[in-house]
């Protein structure tokens, strides 16, 4: 038997934990001593104790974790039971990661206001081009939405076009449009620039019409941090007398393995204000 402070450090808990376990008979030790009210536990103990840690650690109350055990549950379905809050708690700590970025882009936006060269912005007009295209529906437009649909939609377009044989493709383009249902949701258009007569199942290829007019930057680092450039560009609109005529359409022009390392054309469309 183990004295209740070696049961602890085996189980990793504290005494006082295992003493209020006792107390409202969660887990009560192997043995008592009757004249020094010493607690001992026994080594098959551990499994109990291991259980009531997973179920408190999965949300459950102390009163709620006594009844499951009352129960006897088995091994297999406890196992299921934590994956399921692995695969939650995994999601919580990436949702929040997504607005931790956000919360830094907003701030390195705020930290560059002023400061933010316009002088490199380029009136110019776009050309069509050909173009192989997947889309799907964001929920907004704000980078920590629009991020975890572009991805994925580029990586199944790559594959796809591998697929169908097509070689020299690139580089790509995405653009941007309300999906239409009052929500603020967009539709997020992956393409990759491609030669006459490509065609790969799933994919739609047609000619991305061009843009008569536009206002371009170049950004350099990742998509994350596009906010400062893109803000800058939007001064620069509005300073020379402009009005944009839709959302900026990225043209990739470089995409090593870090995403430091991108270098990101914004093209959005102007008229006269």
């Amino acid at each position: 038997m183990f004295a209740i402070g070696d049961f602890a450090r085996h189980g990793r808990v504290s005494v006082r934990m295992l003493r209020h376990y006792d107390a409202i008979g969660l887990l009560r030790p192997a043995h008592v001593d009757p004249y020094s009210g010493y607690r001992h536990y026994t080594a098959d103990q551990l499994a109990r104790l291991n259980r009531v840690i997973a179920l408190k650690d999965l949300g459950f109350t102390l009163e709620q974790v006594g009844a499951i055990l009352g129960d006897e549950i088995g091994a297999e379905e406890l196992r299921g039971m934590l994956r399921l809050r692995q695969a939650e708690l995994e999601a919580a700590l990436e949702a929040s990661r997504a607005r931790l970025a956000q919360v830094g882009a907003r701030l390195r936006a705020i930290e560059s206001e002023g400061r933010m060269s316009t002088q490199d912005v380029v009136v110019k007009k776009i050309p069509a081009v050909r173009v192989a295209e997947l889309s799907a529906v964001a929920a907004g437009f704000e980078p920590g939405a629009i991020s975890p649909v572009i991805g994925p939609l580029y990586g199944e377009l790559c594959g796809r076009l591998e697929a169908a044989g097509v070689t020299g493709f690139g580089p790509g383009i995405a653009y941007y449009e309300d999906a239409g249902e009052g929500d603020g949701s967009i539709v997020v258009h992956a393409c990759m620039t491609v030669p006459e007569g490509t065609a790969a199942d799933g994919v739609r290829v047609h000619v991305l019409p061009g843009i008569d007019e536009a206002a371009t930057v170049v950004h350099r680092g990742a998509m994350d941090d596009i906010l400062p450039t893109a803000q800058a560009l939007a001064s620069w609109i509005d300073v020379n007398g402009h009005a944009s005529a839709g959302y900026a359409r990225e043209l990739y022009l470089e995409c090593p393995e870090d995403p430091a390392g991108w270098v990101t054309e914004l093209q959005e469309p102007i008229t006269r204000a």
